[in-house]
C-alpha cells in the first residue's frame, strides 16, 4: 500500500511515518519545514519513503502525488502550543482552513479517478474544549458548545469538511483525534515566541519538554502556569502512531471518529512533581509557584477511550513515566547542544 503523509515533518508524523514504514508502507511525505524548519529522521534515507518539500495548500501537487497512492493522511496544519491560540488567532483559523480545503478537494479527486480508498484526517481533542463531559466519548461535539478558540473551532470544521465530502462525494474517510502527544523530537517552533516563565526563558509551549527545560536548568521553586489542577491525559507518541495505522487499516474505521489516547488521566501538578523526582530526586523537597495561565487554557482534557479500545483493538500502553526517561536525556542533550 502507498499512502501520502502531509505534514510528514511535524511532531506526531514523526512517529506515524516510523510506524508505517515498519509496517511494510510505502509513504510519500510532504511539508513546508515552515515550523521546525529542516529536521532529520531516521528513516529520511529509507528505501520507502520519498520526502517533498512543498505547501500542502497545493492542490495540483496534492492531485499528482494521490494518483498512485491508496491512502491519505491529512495532518498537515499550522499548529503550536496554546501561546499561539491567542498570538495567532487568525492565521490559525484562516491558513488551516486553506490547507484543509486543498486537502479534500485533492482527496475528492482522487477518490473519484478510483485510486484512494479513503482519508483519514488528523483532527484535535481540541474539538471537545468547551465540553463538560468527562470523560468525553466521540458525538459529545454535536452535544457541547463549539470551541472558544480559534484552532479548536477550524479542527470541527476539519470534521465537518470529512463528512460533507462523504455526503456529497462518497469520499469515505476517518477521523482520529490524538490527545496530548508525548515523547522525543518536538523542538522550537521556529515562529515560537519567548516567554519568560520565572528565570527560564520558554523555547516552546507545550507543558511537558518546558517543565523538563526547567527543572534540567535548575529553576527552584518550579513555575507552573495556572493552579496545576489541569488534567491531561499524556500520550506517547508512538502509541498514537499504531492507533492511526490501526485506523488507517480497519475496515470498521470507515466513516468513524475516533478518540486516541491513553485512558490515564493527569494533573499538570502530578506531572511537574514526577518529572521533579526524575530530575532532582526522591529526596529534594518539591516547590512550585503557580503563574498566570494562558487564554484558553482547558481545565480538563479527557477523553473516553473505549470506542478506540472496541472498534480498533487500540490501547495506549506506554506509562507517563517510561515517556519521561525517554523525554528527559533528550530535552537534556537539546539544552547541551544550544538547540533550547
Amino acid at each position: 500500500m502507498k499512502i501520502l503523509v502531509t505534514g510528514a515533518s511535524g511532531f506526531i508524523c514523526g512517529y506515524l511515518v516510523e510506524e508505517l514504514l515498519a509496517a511494510g508502507y510505502e509513504v510519500v511525505g510532504l511539508d513546508n519545514l515552515t515550523k521546525y524548519g529542516t529536521v532529520e529522521k531516521s528513516y529520511d534515507r529509507h528505501p520507502g519513503y520519498s520526502f517533498f518539500e512543498a505547501d500542502a495548500k497545493n492542490v495540483s501537487l496534492l492531485k499528482e502525488l494521490l494518483s498512485d497512492c491508496d491512502h491519505f493522511v491529512a495532518a498537515a496544519a499550522m499548529i503550536g502550543g496554546i501561546s499561539y491560540f491567542h498570538q495567532l488567532a487568525y492565521d490559525l483559523l484562516a491558513e488551516n482552513e486553506r490547507i484543509t480545503a486543498a486537502a479534500f478537494d485533492a482527496a475528492i479527486h482522487a477518490y473519484r479517478q478510483g485510486k484512494l480508498k479513503k482519508i483519514t484526517v488528523v483532527s484535535s481533542s481540541m474539538v471537545f474544549e468547551s465540553t463538560a463531559e468527562f470523560p468525553t466519548p466521540e458525538g459529545a461535539q454535536f452535544r457541547c458548545p463549539p470551541p472558544q478558540s480559534t484552532y479548536g473551532f477550524q479542527k470541527l470544521a476539519t470534521e465537518y469538511f470529512a463528512r460533507g465530502a462523504h455526503q456529497q462525494y462518497g469520499l469515505l474517510y476517518t477521523l482520529v483525534r490524538p490527545f496530548n502527544c508525548v515523547g522525543i523530537g518536538e523542538k522550537r517552533a521556529v515562529r515560537d515566541c519567548d516567554t519568560t516563565s520565572g528565570n527560564v526563558t520558554l523555547a516552546m509551549s507545550h507543558v511537558v519538554p518546558d517543565l523538563v527545560q526547567k527543572v534540567l536548568k535548575g529553576q527552584d521553586p518550579l513555575h507552573i502556569l495556572g493552579t496545576g489542577k489541569q488534567v491531561r491525559h499524556y500520550t506517547y507518541g508512538g502509541d498514537l502512531a499504531r492507533g492511526i495505522r490501526l485506523a488507517i487499516e480497519s475496515p470498521a474505521a470507515l466513516n468513524e471518529d475516533f478518540n486516541l489516547s491513553t485512558s490515564v488521566r493527569t494533573t499538570v501538578l502530578e506531572l511537574a512533581e514526577l518529572i521533579w523526582r526524575k530530575i532532582r530526586g526522591v529526596d529534594e523537597p518539591f516547590r512550585y509557584v503557580s503563574d498566570p495561565p494562558f487564554p484558553f487554557d482547558v481545565q480538563e482534557r479527557s477523553p473516553d477511550t473505549r470506542k478506540a479500545e472496541r472498534i480498533l483493538g487500540f490501547r495506549a500502553t506506554t506509562g507517563l513515566s517510561k515517556v519521561l526517561d525517554e523525554v528527559i536525556p533528550w530535552v537534556d542533550a537539546e539544552i547541551a547542544a544550544g538547540k533550547i
